[in-house]
């Protein structure tokens, strides 16, 4: 099978509309050309995670597949047969942006980490996990978006640690069912709240002290990424704060709740997200908005 560049883009675009939930809107504030390459990064990415999340394949079966799509990886960046119709477009997108392929490699590398049973024993060990899947996507995306600082590289990392953050606090009651913990082990004996607990869906004091802790941390993720945003190059701005008000709203759910992430999954309404891309999609272009004077 043959895909034409072209053919490749538009593949990516279509995949990142129908599932990025919480990025895609977001995207909608970057001038098209980078628009379309975070669309292939996001490709990219969701092709690496469905690989791993495949529920009709067994872990060995799933960590195989990895192998086999990190091998065509390989391939296409050495200029060799190109079969998926991802690939075309991710091949021209590192090499236009000069993203290293070891980003890509730690993406692939963090999914792995999910084939085996979740368990970190500290957080710095839920750090190495999250700049796997999280952190290694947020260099890949500044070589995309633009940078004049290497200090743009720790805060990248950072800001792609306070999404993986919030992810897993979103996620815990359906992580959990598939044996996976990302909580760190010497938070749960901090606040006396076990594996047992979170595998019951125990919701109660406990619990609630653990989750503002978890809170809490990932705000001061946030805090230190927003220093990104003067070293992104100001096309690229909007796209950041819009991802940061986004994961940030699902925090402010989550207390909203106080913290009862078990009842039903945390999500923002597909309104709310397009507006507050609308609003830094206005603000980037000096529009008034309606709640200007």
């Amino acid at each position: 099978m043959s895909v034409s560049l072209t053919a490749s883009r538009r593949w990516c675009c279509r995949r990142a509309r129908r599932t990025a939930a919480n990025f895609y809107f977001s995207f909608l504030t970057l001038p098209r050309r980078q628009r379309v390459d975070t669309c292939v990064l996001y490709a990219f990415m969701r092709t690496t995670d469905d690989l791993g999340d495949n529920p009709s394949l067994s872990a060995a079966d799933r960590l195989q597949a990895l192998d086999h799509w990190e091998a065509d990886v390989d391939s296409a960046l050495g200029k060799g047969p190109v079969e998926h119709p991802c690939l075309p477009a991710l091949t021209d997108l590192v090499s236009r942006h000069a993203i290293p392929p070891e980003h890509l490699k730690a993406v692939i590398n963090g999914v792995r980490m999910d084939q085996e049973t979740v368990r970190f024993a500290t957080f710095d060990e839920l750090q190495n996990y999250a700049y796997h899947v999280a952190g290694a996507v947020g260099l890949c995306c500044i070589h995309i978006w633009g940078f004049s600082d290497q200090r743009a590289i720790d805060r990248a990392v950072e800001c792609g640690l306070a999404f993986q953050l919030t992810n897993i606090l979103r996620d815990l009651a359906e992580d959990v069912q598939h044996n996976r913990v990302y909580l760190p082990q010497q938070d749960l004996v901090r606040f006396e709240y076990t594996g047992e607990d979170l595998a019951e869906h125990r919701y109660d004091d406990r619990f609630r002290a653990l989750m503002r802790f978890q809170v809490e941390r990932a705000r001061t993720y946030y805090d230190r990424s927003s220093e990104l945003l003067e070293y992104l190059s100001p096309t690229a701005r909007p796209v950041l704060k819009s991802m940061l008000r986004i994961y940030g709203e699902l925090l402010t759910e989550i207390e909203k709740r106080d913290y009862d992430v078990f009842r039903s999954r945390i999500r923002l309404p597909t309104w709310k997200k397009l507006m507050i891309s609308a609003d830094e999609l206005l603000r980037k272009r000096g529009t008034p908005r309606p709640s200007d004077p």
